[in-house]
């Protein structure tokens, strides 16, 4: 039986505002603004080039409700050189452009076809082949109910199936409930493809079939690192390749540098700079934390001198003039090999009662810079994962302390 071939993308969130980085150059901070849509023109760049089957986007292709005008307007100028080149896009809006959002409307090319909010299965006829793509967009913003149970299970043998579904696995304490499932459940459905979106670290479920997550298409925060991208997929019965294709204008990431042997300031700027310019060198633009590690008992004194935001402010004015730009957005210095940490009985009860604290009472002691009116419009909602974090650099910051 011949193949088909396939681009599976979700979470574009197109127009993403990047909070809490308007800090940036004027000239970086517009490339950045404009990185959602870069890496989405990457996307149709490579669809031109490639002439896949079809593409599926799975979810969140806008980042907020409202829909911009701008994001709109560039989505579908995308959609229509798709059309030139007889390429039919499915997708399906998540839960941040749900359908129950107001949103000034544009219309799409033919070649596009979205997913209703009640479940529904799109087939294509693609070299005398039947290619049937089930799938839903979400009808408000939060679904906390199981959708797979509404996806028929495969019927027709010779037809190639594939489900589209934005959400979480079920019972994934580090992600919010969105349309959960389980592994068993999407097997259960005995579909040749599982193309998912609501996560967005990139990540292969299943092989065979294959259920797959491609992350999104351009990292908007710490939380994603790493080059950002899409999944190429060639897929016939009971079997499937798949190449990641990178997408990301701007890349998030940790740059670890060796601060062994450094004894005086120029040098420490000497090996950050050079793990910057390697940075740069494979990735482009970027905005990157450097973790500075190995540092001994005589480069301590470098940072007890001078403030790390000094360090910061330095690192920043030497890089100032490099293109692309590699932005600095924190320093953190690793002191685990010169700890001084002995432990009290009074330290000791203190590092326990922070380990012991509960979900609640974490959300209770940050209750105020939450609440605060103007600070609590940029703050994300806690997830475990994240309260799980804050225990940790509390214990790790209070041990500081007594060094």
């Amino acid at each position: 039986m011949s193949s088909i071939r396939f681009f599976h993308c979700a979470d574009l969130h197109l127009d993403s505002p990047f909070k809490g980085m308007s800090d940036l150059p004027s000239h970086a901070f517009k490339r950045l603004r404009n990185s959602t849509f870069d890496a989405f023109q990457q996307l149709i760049n490579d669809a031109i080039q490639e002439r896949p089957d079809f593409i599926l986007i799975v979810g969140d292709l806008y980042d907020g409700e409202e829909r911009s005008l701008r994001a709109q307007q560039i989505f579908q100028k995308g959609m229509e050189q798709l059309a030139l080149y007889n390429i039919p896009v499915i997708i399906s809006y998540g839960n941040h452009d749900h359908l129950s959002g107001k949103w000034t409307r544009f219309s799409l090319p033919s070649n596009v076809q979205a997913m209703p909010a009640e479940t529904e299965t799109i087939t294509l006829h693609i070299r005398g082949m039947n290619v049937n793509i089930t799938g839903f967009s979400y009808r408000e913003r939060h679904i906390p109910q199981a959708m797979v149970q509404s996806y028929p299970a495969a019927k027709d043998r010779e037809a190639i199936h594939i489900g589209m579904l934005h959400g979480s696995i079920r019972g994934d304490a580090t992600h919010d409930v969105y349309a959960p499932f389980t592994i068993e459940d999407l097997l259960s459905k005995q579909y040749d493809y599982w193309a998912l979106g609501h996560i967005h670290k990139r990540q292969i479920l299943h092989e065979n079939p294959m259920i797959v997550y491609p992350g999104n298409i351009q990292s908007r925060h710490r939380k994603e690192l790493g080059v950002k991208g899409f999944y190429d997929i060639e897929l016939s019965k009971g079997q499937a390749t798949y190449n990641f294709r990178p997408a990301s204008a701007v890349v998030f990431e940790e740059i670890e540098v060796d601060c062994k042997e450094i004894l005086h300031a120029n040098d420490l700027l000497k090996v950050c700079a050079e793990a910057i310019d390697g940075f740069r060198k494979e990735y482009g633009a970027g905005l990157v934390w450097l973790h500075l590690k190995n540092i001994d008992e005589r480069a301590r004194t470098l940072f007890e001198d001078a403030q790390l935001a000094e360090w910061v402010d330095i690192m920043r004015e030497e890089q100032e003039n490099e293109m692309p730009f590699v932005w600095i957005q924190a320093i953190a210095v690793d002191l685990s090999s010169i700890s001084h940490y002995k432990p009290t009985f009074a330290s000791e009860s203190v590092l326990q009662a922070i380990n012991e604290w509960s979900d609640d009472e974490m959300k209770e002691i940050l209750k105020e810079l939450y609440q605060h009116p103007k600070a609590g419009r940029y703050l994300d909602e806690l997830t475990t994962e994240d309260l799980k974090n804050l225990r940790f650099d509390a214990e790790h910051l209070f041990k500081l302390g007594f060094q």
